[in-house]
């Protein structure tokens, strides 16, 4: 099997499974017990916080464990609603469905606006049209993502704070796909929340985290206890929060030569594209700013969409028509729509990482030529 799907997931790294597994047999304890064995596990957890907040130049205060991107979108944004008192939110119709979901949600339930910026036919949000919605409703809530997970575009994050700070609005950002995949500074990149998911670095699935500026909190999203300083109520995941922790930590000290390497990757696998599959196309900004890990491709219409990716599978590639968060859904992906893509044309998201290599890449693009041909 050549795994070729790791927007969708990532195979956890060794050393991750072993830090995880050292603590289920060792750290048993609630970290919210008193005693000798929660007060161990309450150790593990603060360290972790630490971690996190160090690599990401935060306060560890402004750290809180969640279950993953999802739910900490959704504790974020309408806690911006409830507590903080917004009333409008500014989104793109490109956002991962758990940001469109929440403010629609918000919108149709409670007296909130929403309005969604215009996008270029390659999924870039026009920034002057994102000024004159917030020079129309200053004190909103702007939330883009970082890189989308489908196409892999990138935020002009900066340009983004810039506008928000200039209209006293909030920033909101889904960093789930590049967490641990490029250098992230909080501080510099100016947001006021960002949410990232561990299972996206080679860290287990059901751990994530949020970071919420000082100044900005809002009350529990998950009541019922006390936990995570009066932010999320449930006892804390602690081997997920370990996990988390040591894949962020691994990440960021081999971010260098896992970016040489999957450049290499990219290189190669857009050149072998275009040398030898001439009627397929690039969705997104593939040769311009992108995320190095995603490629979205727009195949010949001749393509059977229906029997494309069990082919692929039978042929041993694991890939993906879309995000996998959409999976079992009976419509096309909405990134594309927007966009403008033909829904004529079968499209298909390749995702790369560390433990990807140059023969799978070269020996899955001549399986996608055979197919095409066929």
């Amino acid at each position: 099997m050549i795994y070729l799907d790791n927007a969708a997931t990532t195979p956890m790294r060794e050393e991750v499974i072993e830090t995880m597994h050292s603590c289920m047999k060792d750290v048993y304890g609630n970290p919210s017990s008193i005693h000798q064995a929660g007060r161990k596990a309450r150790v593990l957890v603060e360290r972790a916080r630490r971690i996190v907040s160090k690599k990401l130049n935060v306060s560890p205060s402004e750290i809180f464990f969640t279950s993953g991107g999802t739910e900490a979108n959704n504790a974020i944004l309408w806690g911006c609603y409830k507590d903080l008192g917004k009333k409008h939110f500014i989104t793109s119709p490109l956002e991962h469905p758990a940001v469109l979901h929440s403010v629609e949600s918000i919108a149709r339930y409670h007296n909130a606006g929403v309005s969604l910026i215009d996008i270029d036919s390659k999924g870039h949000v026009d920034l002057e049209h994102l000024e004159f919605l917030l020079k129309e409703n200053p004190g909103s809530v702007v939330s883009l993502m970082h890189a989308n997970n489908e196409i892999g575009n990138l935020m002009p994050m900066n340009a983004v704070s810039k506008l928000c700070r200039q209209f006293d609005a909030l920033f909101h950002s889904d960093m789930v796909q590049t967490m641990g995949k490029l250098h992230l500074d909080l501080q510099a990149l100016d947001v006021d929340f960002a949410v990232a998911s561990a299972h996206k670095f080679h860290g287990p699935k059901g751990a994530g985290l949020m970071f919420v500026r000082k100044g900005k909190s809002f009350r529990p999203w998950i009541m019922g206890g006390g936990q995570e300083r009066n932010m999320r109520a449930g006892t804390e995941n602690i081997y997920g929060i370990a996990g988390l922790a040591k894949a962020l930590e691994l990440a960021e000290d081999t971010m260098g030569m896992d970016q040489e390497h999957i450049n290499n990757l990219r290189g190669m696998f857009l050149q072998l594209v275009k040398e030898k599959l001439p009627d397929v196309s690039f969705n997104g900004d593939a040769e311009g700013s992108a995320l190095n890990t995603i490629v979205n491709l727009s195949l010949p219409e001749k393509i059977n969409s229906e029997m494309l990716l069990p082919n692929l599978d039978i042929a041993g590639f694991c890939v993906s028509s879309g995000s996998a968060c959409s999976s079992g859904s009976t419509t096309g992906s909405h990134v594309l729509t927007a966009m403008g893509v033909s829904d004529d044309r079968p499209s298909l998201r390749v995702s790369f990482s560390r433990f990807n290599t140059i023969e799978e890449v070269q020996n899955f693009v001549e399986v996608l030529r055979r197919l095409c041909h066929e």
